[in-house]
């Protein structure tokens, strides 16, 4: 399997006012889905349904700076040999492997240049 970004979150510090904005300016639909405020994206059509994505709370994954930008999920077949490859290359696990029922286990991790990004391993399971 090719090592693809697949998936987005949009952070907010206001969701709604940030589920209107994306709403009125993309035409982009929104499911509430999971914990409080945290939002599925559908971008796109049947035809062409574009990147998965997310609408959140903003957080910190890296303690004291909080995320003003679009976080990118890369889709991987192993995540613990990504998480231990990032190690050896310079990068930290900023968040350890958590598991999202029916979806897959999930890390972000932080790469030599101060970017965070995460790497899924996705359920053979999981469609959307």
């Amino acid at each position: 399997m090719p090592n693809n970004v697949r998936h987005f979150s949009i952070n907010a510090d206001n969701t709604a006012r940030a589920r209107k904005f994306y709403e009125s300016v993309f035409g982009w639909k929104f499911q509430p889905w999971g914990p409080p405020d945290f939002f599925l994206v559908q971008t796109g059509t049947e035809e062409d349904p574009g990147i998965e994505g997310s609408l959140q709370a903003r957080r910190e994954l890296v303690k004291g700076e909080k995320i003003t930008s679009y976080e990118c999920s890369i889709s991987v077949d192993n995540v613990d040999a990504i998480a231990k490859a990032v190690q050896s290359n310079g990068g930290k696990i900023v968040m350890p492997k958590v598991e999202i029922p029916g979806v897959g286990r999930l890390i972000f991790f932080q790469d030599p240049e101060g970017n965070v990004a995460g790497a899924m391993q996705y359920e053979k399971s999981y469609q959307r």
